[in-house]
């Protein structure tokens, strides 16, 4: 009776274990059991790990923002933005879609800029921000160290990423030219038509003209008698900068990195409030006030130099250019001259032309200037200096 148990027990106990697929040499695998034993063993294999989406921040060019490019890229719509202040990349790893809501902006310096991105599985986006600056950028005459903020919440509005990233802000004053003067339309950005400055020169130069008058162009004359008047107009302007003692001085040097391909530029109501003007502050400085004029202005780059020019009438081709480091040391009619035989000397393809126009156009705008009523303050206490 006994045995008849044990032999019962054992046949379910071998039964039990064939379910299993083991055999009984595999029972004793740590026991003599052969290699081909051995390789029968099922492996066991580790769960897939999980990947989880990957974020990147990068700020300007080299870590470095100029103002004239951060209110350019602020006046776009964040798709259209080939300039960006800061860029966050999303790397979504995961199996599943992302729904992140972003939020940048430069401590101290700017307001917050928020994006949302729907990333699907295995996608990469790219956001471009471009927080809106606040005044204080846009009075900063030298570089200056800043942090931007970034931080990332997911659908249920937890912090799935947050960093900062160091910022170095550029005078704004600083122009990024580019290799092979990339950017060089930018420089329109420094053309301020509405600047009191600019506008009390204008004041006075309608004293040299007929009449009292600056007209700008005036449809109903003829090409011919707009060219003539065109050429009024400038000598005008000449004329009111001389009387106020503008001169050449150079003070082009700029700090931080790719300085090769920068320079400082500036603004308008800065070289006439000091008096100085280098060859690309005095293009700018005219062409601030021929476009308060309604008038189309030109920068004209050359090898180590710059031109203004003034379209001669409204829908004609011809320019008038002239020199403007001469407005100091020379009259008008010796600025012409030299820049046209300048112009006349050089390879057209190392001649640059700049339309201001068509920088408007192309979304390049003045930039802001100091509030109003310092811009005033200074324009008066100026006039009251004369």
């Amino acid at each position: 009776m006994l045995a008849s148990s044990y032999r019962l027990y054992f046949a379910r106990l071998f039964a039990v274990l064939l379910c299993f697929g083991l055999t009984a040499p595999a029972l004793h695998a740590g026991n003599g059991a052969t290699d081909a034993d051995k390789t029968r063993t099922p492996a066991v294999t580790n769960p897939a790990r999980h990947l989880e989406p990957a974020y990147s921040v990068q700020v300007g060019i080299d870590g470095e923002v100029f103002p004239a490019l951060a209110n350019y890229a602020s006046l776009q719509s964040p798709q259209d933005r080939t300039l960006p202040t800061v860029s966050v990349k999303i790397a979504n790893h995961s199996d599943a879609m992302l729904h992140d809501t972003v939020r940048v902006r430069v401590r101290g310096w700017s307001d917050e800029e928020i994006q949302s991105a729907d990333v699907n599985a295995g996608e990469i986006r790219n956001l471009a921000f471009a927080p809106t600056f606040l005044p204080r950028l846009f009075n900063n005459r030298e570089i200056t160290a800043a942090t931007a903020v970034v931080t990332v919440y997911d659908a249920s509005n937890r912090v799935v990423y947050a960093t900062t990233a160091p910022v170095r802000l550029r005078s704004v004053d600083d122009m990024y030219w580019g290799p092979g003067f990339k950017y060089s339309r930018f420089i329109a950005s420094w053309v301020t038509p509405h600047d009191p400055a600019v506008e009390q020169v204008l004041t006075r130069a309608k004293e040299f003209m007929p009449g009292r008058r600056l007209p700008g162009y005036e449809p109903w004359r003829s090409a011919a008698e707009q060219k003539d008047s065109t050429l009024q107009q400038a000598r005008a302007i000449y004329h009111a900068l001389q009387e106020k003692g503008v001169s050449y001085v150079k003070s082009s040097i700029t700090f931080g990195k790719n300085t090769s391909v920068t320079e400082r530029v500036r603004m308008p109501y800065e070289s006439l409030h000091q008096v100085s003007a280098n060859c690309i502050d005095g293009v700018v400085m005219y062409a601030s006030l021929f476009e308060n004029l309604g008038m189309d202005a030109e920068v004209i780059l050359v090898p180590g130099h710059a031109y203004v020019g003034v379209r001669a009438s409204q829908t004609g081709s011809d320019f008038v250019y002239f020199d403007t480091v001469l407005t100091g040391r020379a009259s008008f009619d010796t600025a012409l001259q030299t820049a046209n035989d300048g112009l006349k000397r050089l390879n057209p393809k190392d001649v640059m032309h700049i339309m201001i126009p068509d920088a408007r156009n192309g979304g390049v705008f003045p930039m802001p200037g100091p509030d109003t009523e310092s811009g005033i303050k200074a324009v008066m206490a100026s006039s009251r200096a004369e």
